[in-house]
């Protein structure tokens, strides 16, 4: 039987150490950063990384608390221009570079994280802006 993702690049503490270096730049870009309402993205964090953690094989506890994922439903109340998406990918893509994966395995990842930000963008740029 070959090892998860979720065990092959270290399991819980590298997920918490990806979600954390993501958060913090967030936290530090006034735009991508009004797409989250609440103050404390404590909880933003917590429940992206749930997820990260069952996408990949690790523990369930996404689903047990929240249901199944529907991120487009999820993300929907959302303005995602190719903008944010911008935005998002640049510091999660940062937060990748941190870990300093093994190639196969930071290829895999990109390579999702990079397909599912294109897949919840949902509002077009303003033109205007």
């Amino acid at each position: 039987m070959t090892a998860s993702f979720y065990d092959r690049v270290g399991g819980h503490a590298t997920f918490v150490a990806l979600v954390d270096r993501f958060y913090a730049g967030v936290a530090d870009d006034p735009p991508l950063r009004a797409l989250y309402p609440e103050e404390d993205l404590g909880p933003a964090a917590a429940r992206l990384r749930m997820f990260l953690e069952q996408y990949w094989g690790g523990p369930k506890t996404y689903g047990e608390t929240r249901g199944h994922p529907r991120l487009r439903l999820r993300h929907g109340p959302f303005a995602v221009t190719p903008t944010q998406r911008d935005r998002w990918l640049f510091h999660m893509l940062a937060a990748v570079d941190s870990l300093e994966l093994p190639a196969a395995e930071d290829a895999e990842l990109r390579e999702y994280l990079v397909r599912a930000a294109h897949f919840l963008v949902n509002t077009p740029d303003d033109p205007e802006a």
